[in-house]
């Protein structure tokens, strides 16, 4: 069980928790929520032992691992199924010391204890997890490098799932998710067998995987069990009952009140008064539940509307620089009230098209067409890090406004929820949230026709969602959305487009038939494996000729006979490296030669680099031979083995 004892916790004298209690079961899955700032990350970073509290204590077993997703994984040469692999230190310490142990007794302890941890079958769950977050068998090959910071948050994510540590904390797990991923990690949270604490505003996740909620607010943290809806619901009963007693209270006080005023000068009943003085002393205030505002998002609509379509694509292609197109035969159109959400898998084009339709990119085929003074609003989340960590959302609004007075420029921050102790804070001091928001401002500022929203909830808390679902439904322009926030995709788009197999079409059903068709297609891609490795289980059997030994007998048998096997498949994963590494290198070259300037202006260099391909061709031909002959050795030798 995690304890958290009267838990007390301040940032630049700042304090975040004053007096927090709470005790969660082993093996409960828990949600965070409050609103952004609370302290929910800070939380987690304390439990995880990154901060120490200034006052009471985090306690738990001993023996309990703690798995927490702090930061992305490193872009180094590292392939991402080795990168996961190297998050359980223990087997591969186990195998480092497998290869090099010549004591028999030994070599069997090592093997009985990867049989334990099932270390033998971690390749295939670590490509499971893997693959369940976007990562085909090509990509899990590819260096850490070759992917970009949320891809590689993702490999971290992945990381920490092969661990199973017995207490796992996700903060915000579906920000670098598509919906399909989404899915995926709500199936697999819920299977999870260990403790789960999980930071999200996503309402789907929280009524689909957690068991309670655990919520933030003016330092203390309550649990209530259920999902998020019921905690809502609760939350809401139990404010509306207390403002009951509340009001119950003041009339009672106001009653010994009276009674002592009234007769506290009268000697008769000047004992009753004092008791009555004594008891308004113990009554105890109900504290007033008064929930912290949250700023509306106040979205300004188009000056003059536009007659649709607003925006047309011809038979449109599109891609980057001199590449193959990532999107083509486009032909789509736009109306001036228009709300469309783009579904599909992440390194579909989803954002590619966003960027298509909002002019940051041109097409490289066929046309788009948009009306005349069309006015195009573009929010990404990549933008946030690129507002000026030294300006205000003040300093910003002076550039869009520059002949406004003071007074006006605050009231259009204003609009935004940004009052006057947030409009001069530097962006480097602002939360994730309140970038978002800056970021929503600027983007919405020239009143657009077509606002282009590219997950715009990551940063944002429940409400805040809430908010922007309010003011998406008030906006007259038209909207075209990425999410993967299925109830503000729900709540806001009467459209959906599918971006799948280079195209984008119009999709025939609403959010929950995707969704039921992603998790169909997921299922049968499960039943698929399962069948290949009951197949592949089937051909077993070696322990039933060994059936009059004790069961550790068996075990140390077989650990002896996999030690015997072990420098084959060494050598076969020697082999693979090099193919890999040769393969790579080719494929560098062959990027090079593909300049054709490159020819004009350095004929010589070009004539040096072809000849090393071919170098490196017949190297990578000897060295595919030499893998193919490690594969049937230890395919031979583990066939035996296995019969």
């Amino acid at each position: 069980m995690l304890h958290i004892n009267d838990l007390v916790f301040r940032i630049e004298g700042k304090l975040i928790f004053d007096g927090a209690t709470v005790a969660v079961p082993a093996g409960h899955k828990v949600g965070i929520v409050g609103r952004n700032g609370v302290g929910k990350t800070t939380l987690l970073r304390l439990i995880n032992g990154e901060l120490s509290p200034d006052d009471g204590g985090i306690s738990m077993p001993r023996t309990h691992r703690i798995g927490y997703v702090a930061q992305e994984a490193p872009g180094t040469d590292v392939s991402l199924i080795d990168w996961v692999l190297s998050a359980d230190s223990e087997r591969g310490a186990l195998l480092a010391e497998a290869e090099t142990a010549i004591d028999p007794h030994r070599i069997a302890e090592i093997q009985i204890r990867l049989t334990d941890i099932r270390a033998h079958a971690a390749p295939a769950r670590a490509a499971q997890i893997l693959a369940g977050l976007g990562f085909d068998e090509t990509a899990q090959r590819r260096p850490c490098h070759a992917f970009s910071g949320g891809w590689r948050m993702r490999v971290a994510l992945a990381a920490v799932l092969f661990l199973e540590p017995e207490v796992l904390l996700l903060d915000e797990p579906t920000n670098y998710l598509d919906m399909e991923g989404t899915l995926w990690l709500e199936s697999y949270l819920r299977s999870y067998p260990e403790t789960v604490l999980i930071v999200s505003h996503d309402r789907d996740l929280l009524n689909t995987v957690v068991g309670s909620i655990l919520h933030v607010e003016k330092g203390r943290l309550t649990l209530y069990t259920g999902g998020y809806d019921q905690f809502e619901e609760t939350r809401r009963e139990r404010q509306r009952l207390e403002l009951k007693l509340k009001k119950k209270q003041d009339d009672e006080r106001r009653r010994i009140q009276a009674f002592i005023d009234r007769f506290r000068a009268k000697a008769s009943k000047a004992k009753q008064a004092q008791s009555r003085v004594k008891a308004l002393a113990r009554m105890q205030p109900i504290a007033e539940q008064v929930d912290e505002h949250v700023a509306p998002f106040l979205l300004p609509n188009p000056e003059k509307m536009i007659a649709s379509p607003i925006l047309r694509l011809e038979n449109a292609a599109v891609g980057y620089d001199n590449g193959p197109p990532v999107l083509t035969n486009l032909d789509l159109r736009i109306d001036h009230d228009d709300r469309i959400a783009l579904l599909g898998q992440n390194g579909n084009g989803k954002s590619t098209f966003a960027k298509l339709i909002s002019g940051k990119l041109a097409p490289t085929h066929g046309a788009v067409r948009g009306a005349a003074k069309i006015e195009v609003g573009y929010f990404a989340q990549h933008q946030l890090d690129e507002l000026n960590p030294t300006k205000s959302p003040f300093d910003y609004m002076v550039e869009l406004l520059p002949e406004a007075t003071e007074a006006q420029r605050r009231a259009r921050l204003g609009m935004f929820g940004f009052g006057v102790d947030k409009a001069d804070t530097k962006c480097a001091n602002l939360s994730g949230g309140e970038k978002a928001r800056l970021l929503l401002a600027i983007t919405a500022f020239h009143k657009p026709h077509l606002l282009i929203l590219d997950e715009p909830t990551n940063h944002l808390d429940v409400d805040s969602r809430e908010a922007l679902i309010h003011a998406l439904m008030a906006y007259e322009g038209a909207v075209v959305i990425i999410s993967h926030d299925r109830h503000l995709v729900a709540a806001t788009a009467d459209r959906l487009w599918l971006v799948k197999g280079g195209s984008v079409e119009a999709y025939d059903g609403d959010i929950d038939s995707y969704r039921s068709e992603l998790l169909a297609e997921r299922s049968g891609r499960a039943r698929s494996n399962a069948a290949s490795e009951s197949s592949s289980a089937g051909n077993g059997g070696g322990e039933d000729k060994v059936a009059l030994q004790s069961r550790a007998e068996q075990r140390r048998a077989a650990a002896e006979r996999r030690a015997e096997i072990a420098p084959l498949k060494k050598a076969l994963e020697a082999a693979d490296m090099t193919v890999t590494r040769l393969a790579n290198e080719i494929s560098k070259l062959d990027v090079i030669l593909a300049d054709a300037d490159l020819y004009i202006a350095e004929p010589e260099r070009v004539q040096k680099l072809a000849v090393q391909r071919g170098q490196l061709a017949q190297q990578l031909a000897t060295a595919e031979e030499t893998w193919l002959e490690a594969g049937e050795a230890y395919e031979q030798a583990k066939a035996a083995f296995e019969n």
